[in-house]
């Protein structure tokens, strides 16, 4: 078939473009160009950007078997997919995100039949909502496709602070963990996310469905962060904050947390199994972590800069922390 990646050179996107071309797919990838690995041969790279509605719109000229959207976040940006797209293709696949599903301790096991499609904490996840029933209005053939954290080149924490955790690891500080450490997050590979995902490609089944294609097993926040320490060859010195503690120092974490990350979660994949086939991802988180780790260690030789804004913040929770009692 003939495929467009909108995206293609991310963390997760890079390996479907390499499964879609293994599978014998024709692929074409629209970007900035601005990436930190090749892409494979084969691939025929069309560099532009999404904000120019003039260029963007050319992609509508040409006919497309699957357009896989992976750098939609706002219903504006859906509308123009829908403007562009509608007519154009035979299957439009949108990436959305797993958490874009309620949260709740009484119902942890997440089906896309059952589980309630709400979040009141994220914009980020209210945004990918908006999204996804502006595309179901439309005259798009689409697919929605819900992510949950999908790992191959960053780190995986709480605070989405990335390469801050392991830089703090390497210097032996304390890092910050909310809750008691022991809710249960899911971790996906990239490359076992790209295999049933490539195989809803042209699927009349998956037609106007949602499907979320993660691990089927979950692992402890502590288990995580430790995990990563190994890889670096260093011991975890872990805090444990409760998140309503973490909140009151930095609102804007009610999302992140609160939204997707406080109660343990985990996925009932069986509707993209019946659909797509069978599949199975690594349950060993050593494993599952030592990609983004390897990723981290090479950054960390080359001294790439990384945000470091929230290490005063993190630094005066622990220090409040570690207080009590003493």
């Amino acid at each position: 078939m003939n495929v467009l990646f909108i995206g293609g050179t991310g963390k997760v996107s890079l390996r479907c473009v390499e499964c879609a071309l293994e599978a014998g797919h024709k692929v074409t990838v629209f970007n900035r160009g601005q990436r930190d690995e090749a892409l494979p041969a084969g691939v025929e790279t069309i560099v532009g950007d999404m904000q120019n509605r003039a260029s963007y719109s050319r992609l509508g000229d040409r006919n497309w078997d699957v357009v896989a959207q992976f750098i939609v976040f706002t219903p504006d940006q859906m509308q123009q997919d829908i403007e562009v797209f509608a007519g154009r293709t035979g299957q439009y696949i949108f990436i959305s995100s797993a958490s874009v599903y309620k949260r709740s301790i009484f119902e942890y096991v997440t089906t896309e039949a059952h589980t309630a499609v709400e979040n009141p904490y994220w914009p980020y996840s209210q945004a990918k909502i908006a999204c996804e029933a502006l595309m179901k209005r439309s005259d798009l053939p689409w697919t929605n496709v819900r992510p949950s954290q999908t790992v191959r080149t960053t780190l995986p924490t709480v605070l989405n602070e990335g390469d801050v955790v392991g830089h703090r690891l390497l210097a032996g500080k304390p890092v910050l963990v909310t809750g008691d450490g022991n809710s249960l997050w899911t971790l996906t590979r990239a490359e076992d996310f790209a295999r049933p995902f490539v195989k809803l490609f042209g699927n009349e089944k998956a037609r106007g469905e949602d499907f979320h294609i993660t691990g089927d097993v979950g692992f402890t926040w502590d288990a995580i962060y430790q995990t990563i320490a190994r890889g670096l060859g260093v011991e975890a010195r872990i805090v444990h904050v409760p998140t309503d503690t973490v909140i009151r120092y930095r609102p804007d974490w009610a999302g992140p947390l609160l939204g997707d990350k406080t109660a343990s979660v985990l996925f009932d994949n069986s509707k993209v199994k019946r659909v797509a086939g069978d599949f199975t991802c690594e349950t060993d988180l050593s494993r599952i972590l030592s990609e983004p780790v390897r990723h981290f260690k090479m950054r960390s030789a080359a001294g790439t800069p990384y945000n470091t804004d929230s290490e005063a913040l993190v630094d005066r929770i622990i220090a409040d922390q570690l207080k009590l009692g003493a």
